[in-house]
């Protein structure tokens, strides 16, 4: 099953595809301008999204949740971008699954509280990568998507 991996924002939104079998098919990320209006930001996020959906054909997503910030107009507007992500995964009938950072985090290194340095480590190790992926929203996509294939009981993890 091909997966696409989701680290949601408005400015810069991690994406990822990968195998079930953690293998890495690619990555990168969507960069939005701060001098366009909002709506037209979402619109680049959704348009960009469906390119790398129709070139990649992914079968499922998972998408990091949006947890609480101290900046509540920033968390909006991360929210208003999860909402163009899904309504674009909804048009292509594409399911999907939210995980919190703290999940993704347990999958990933055993600690749900994990610092970023080591999330990194191991996504290098999971896809076998010699350089973190950057910036740091593709390797965070990276991880989403590690997640999910952990969740629906990849065997490869026992290797790493």
């Amino acid at each position: 099953m091909r997966i696409l991996g989701i680290d949601p924002g408005y400015g810069i939104l991690g994406w990822s595809v990968v195998e079930s079998d953690l293998t890495l098919v690619d990555y990168g990320t969507i960069e939005t301008s701060s001098l366009l209006s909002f709506d037209e930001r979402l619109l680049q996020i959704h348009n960009a999204l469906r390119k790398i959906i129709d070139e990649y054909s992914p079968e499922f997503a998972a998408v990091e949740k949006l947890f609480f910030q101290n900046n509540t107009t920033t968390a909006m507007d991360v929210a208003k971008a999860i909402g163009a992500v899904i309504l674009t995964l909804k048009i292509s009938d594409i399911g999907y699954e939210e995980y919190t950072p703290s999940q993704v985090k347990q999958a990933i290194t055993g600690y749900g509280r994990a610092p970023k340095e080591q999330m990194q480590q191991m996504i290098k190790r999971i896809f076998g990568i010699r350089e973190v992926p950057r910036p740091d929203d593709a390797a965070d996509a990276l991880a989403v998507a590690a997640c999910h294939c952990m969740k629906i009981g990849n065997k490869n993890m026992a290797k790493i």
